[in-house]
């Protein structure tokens, strides 16, 4: 066993040699060489075509680990949407849907990539190697053939030294060369053409497929974003009507005193005038009310250290500078029973149907939509994004609120001219033209 093996090693080792040998001599000149210009046509287009199919299989699988890469940013991406778009928005349950459809269509397109493009070129290239490994047999098989060539000749050629016998031998292993590598040069002849006019096929199939799939992902994705954008554009005029927007106050808004948001000054000073004269004394229980209900305004002019002795005289102070700094039209109504008797509602302020309508008001000769203008009689800057700031004397045009729901009692929605701002104001900051 042993020396057999030792003598299959001499064996290839003599091959190796002669070949090498044989190579050295062809390339020197010294032999001449087989030459087959038809394979070696073949031979040429089948690098080219090697070439070509080991640099899209490595192209695509760039874009495979690309798109997986974008999948996995698409659902982070997603997955963050879902979290900061608040439950109470509107279509927050459709967001999620939409989110997981989108997830799908990625799996489902990577997953077409793999399958059906990335294995087929996987085997289309598969074949190349193995080409190759016959090619590299053919060509030592044509380096045997042509040794094997040369020796007989070089027998032949020596009549006075002529060994029958080696010729005989020299005869029968030529023979055997040139069978084994015209075996092999017959069949590449036919697989190397073949294999060749496959890429048109291959490469026709497998970008029909890529194509296929990019264009169902896209159409696909496409009217998820489709619906992705109606949700937002949902809550966009949601957002726009006040729907989201944080009141300051749980209770309806009232109109505003002219006194907390003007720049007029409030005397402090006690008046010379007591208002006990101005209650009616007909009634004990009134009076009580007044007092409890002027009280606080009291604090607010500043009187609140005075002792309990003075507070009668101290709210009576207060009372009457509010009374001498703004006008009764200008007085604010308020949900409370006792701020109601301090501001009362203007006398030619009224509502009906949730429109508000001022008495004096001209409605003549005015753009379509607006009801009546008011002139500006005092400063206002707004507290809220949907309020209007005005300076006393500016001319604001009242019209309709966009949904009536909205309507507070004592605000009016106008038009300020000029600049087209619009926006919600108290009424008793202004008076009707």
């Amino acid at each position: 066993m042993a020396e057999s093996k030792g003598a299959l090693i001499a064996k290839t080792v003599q091959k190796h040699a002669g070949r090498a040998k044989e190579k050295f001599l062809q390339n020197l000149g010294k032999v001449d060489r087989t030459a087959d210009d038809i394979f070696d046509e073949h031979l040429q287009n089948f690098t080219r075509q090697q070439n070509a199919a080991n640099r899209l299989q490595k192209e695509f699988n760039n874009y495979i680990r690309c798109v997986r890469a974008v999948q996995l940013a698409s659902k982070s991406l997603m997955d963050s949407l879902n979290e900061i778009y608040e439950s109470q928005w509107s279509g927050h349950d459709m967001l999620y849907v939409q989110a997981q459809n989108l997830d799908m269509l990625w799996q489902d397109f990577a997953h077409k990539l793999a399958d059906q493009v990335l294995v087929p070129l996987n085997t289309y290239q598969s074949q190349f190697p193995e080409m190759r490994k016959k090619i590299d047999k053919r060509g030592r098989k044509l380096v045997d053939f042509d040794s094997q060539r040369h020796n007989f000749q070089s027998l032949q050629c020596n009549p006075k030294k002529r060994d029958e016998l080696k010729v005989s031998r020299g005869k029968e292993l030529l023979e055997e060369a040139k069978r084994t590598y015209e075996q092999l040069n017959s069949e590449l002849h036919d697989e190397l053409p073949a294999l060749y006019d496959s890429r048109v096929l291959f490469l026709v199939t497998n970008l029909q497929t890529l194509f296929a799939a990019e264009q169902v992902f896209h159409t696909e994705s496409a009217k998820v974003f489709s619906e992705l954008e109606a949700i937002v554009d949902k809550l966009a005029n949601d957002s726009q009507r006040g729907s989201y927007t944080l009141k300051k106050n749980s209770s309806p808004q009232s109109p505003k005193s002219p006194n907390a948001n003007s720049s007029l000054i409030i005397n402090t000073q006690p008046p010379q005038n007591n208002v006990s004269a101005a209650l009616d004394d007909s009634t004990a229980a009134s009076h009580e009310d007044v007092a409890s209900t002027i009280a606080p305004a009291a604090q607010l002019n500043g009187n609140a250290n005075n002792t309990s002795a003075n507070n009668s005289n101290d709210n009576s102070s207060s009372l009457n500078n509010q009374e001498a700094s703004s006008p009764k039209s200008a007085k604010a109504p308020a949900s409370k029973r006792g701020v109601e008797e301090l501001y009362d509602i203007p006398v030619d302020v009224e509502y009906e149907n949730g429109i508000h309508l001022s008495a004096g008001a001209t409605t003549d000769n005015l753009p379509p939509g607006v009801l009546y203008r008011v002139k500006a009689t005092y400063k206002y800057n707004r507290e809220d994004v949907d309020e209007l700031s005005f300076e006393v004397g500016e001319i604001i045009r009242v019209v309709e609120y966009d949904d009536p729901e909205e309507q507070e009692e004592g605000w009016l929605m106008g038009i300020k001219e000029g600049t087209n701002e619009k926006g919600m104001f108290p009424a008793n900051f202004t008076k009707p033209l």
